[in-house]
């Protein structure tokens, strides 16, 4: 559907018979070959290797690519209607014939769980905790200079979005690795090692969104300098949840144990 629409916008708009392919490509489908209980390939979300991403923890026995895959559809769990993201580590010198293109399912379950290829631009930036895991102290200090940042915005007449801890200083938007994560759906949980009970840490954020906060308070650099008309802030395309994101977790001592993850 993408490519139809990508070649039709670029021409003009799409023709008659594409509007037909699409709108078949639109409906529900099933595949009458496949059982509900046959294996489909995982599509693949996110490849990083150490040289590239510096926060990027050492893996298992010293692997230096990390690969993390989600099935297409919303099927998993108790309540039948959950993600399953499978996270894999690898010796990128053990990698004899990279796959220029990876086995895709025939039907996904929705249009977000499909990634578009990106070209990644790292860019390293400090991240604070989450406003609600803050001391109480603490976060009622950084309530009172919120407030009086609002109170100068309005008497200085700016139409400008005054500055907050919550969107602009403390969590990026963004498919991200490290830092700390959010937890503005729910209460903080803690994440302990299901192995050995250690507090584990965030290994990766995958969002459905790049930035947001003030003005763009977290928008990348390089899109600065793009027409506001032409910025594209979902890149990968991808939903995660109801346009959440997903943390995933490692546990820092021993990063062969079984990871966590948490949608928000």
């Amino acid at each position: 559907m993408r490519q139809v629409l990508a070649g039709a916008w670029a021409r003009d708009r799409p023709t008659e018979e594409e509007r037909v392919l699409l709108k078949e490509l639109g409906r529900r489908h099933r595949e009458r070959e496949i059982a509900d209980t046959d294996p489909i390939p995982l599509i693949g979300l996110v490849q990083l290797y150490r040289r590239d991403v510096l926060d990027l923890p050492p893996g298992p026995d010293g692997c230096d690519l990390l690969q993390v895959f989600w099935c297409p559809f919303e099927a998993h769990g108790s309540s039948r209607y959950g993600l399953a993201p499978h996270v894999r580590w690898r010796h990128s010198d053990q990698v004899a014939v990279p796959l220029d293109t990876p086995p895709q399912p025939t039907l996904v379950g929705f249009e977000g769980a499909v990634a578009e290829p990106c070209e990644l631009h790292p860019e390293q930036v400090v991240t604070y905790p989450y406003a609600g895991s803050l001391p109480a102290r603490l976060w009622r200090k950084i309530g009172s200079w919120e407030d009086a940042e609002e109170r100068k915005a309005e008497k200085r007449g700016l139409d400008d979005e005054p500055v907050t801890y919550h969107h602009d200083l403390s969590i990026p938007q963004g498919c991200r690795v490290g830092g700390f994560p959010s937890w503005h759906t729910t209460d903080p949980n803690p994440m302990n090692c299901e192995a050995c009970a250690t507090p584990m840490v965030l290994l990766l954020t995958l969002d459905s969104w790049e930035w947001s906060g003030a003005n763009g308070s977290w928008m990348p650099d390089e899109e600065w300098d793009v027409a506001e008309r032409l910025r594209d802030r979902r890149p990968t395309q991808l939903t995660i949840g109801r346009d959440g994101l997903l943390n995933i977790f490692a546990c820092p001592t021993e990063p062969g144990h079984p990871h966590q993850w948490s949608l928000q």
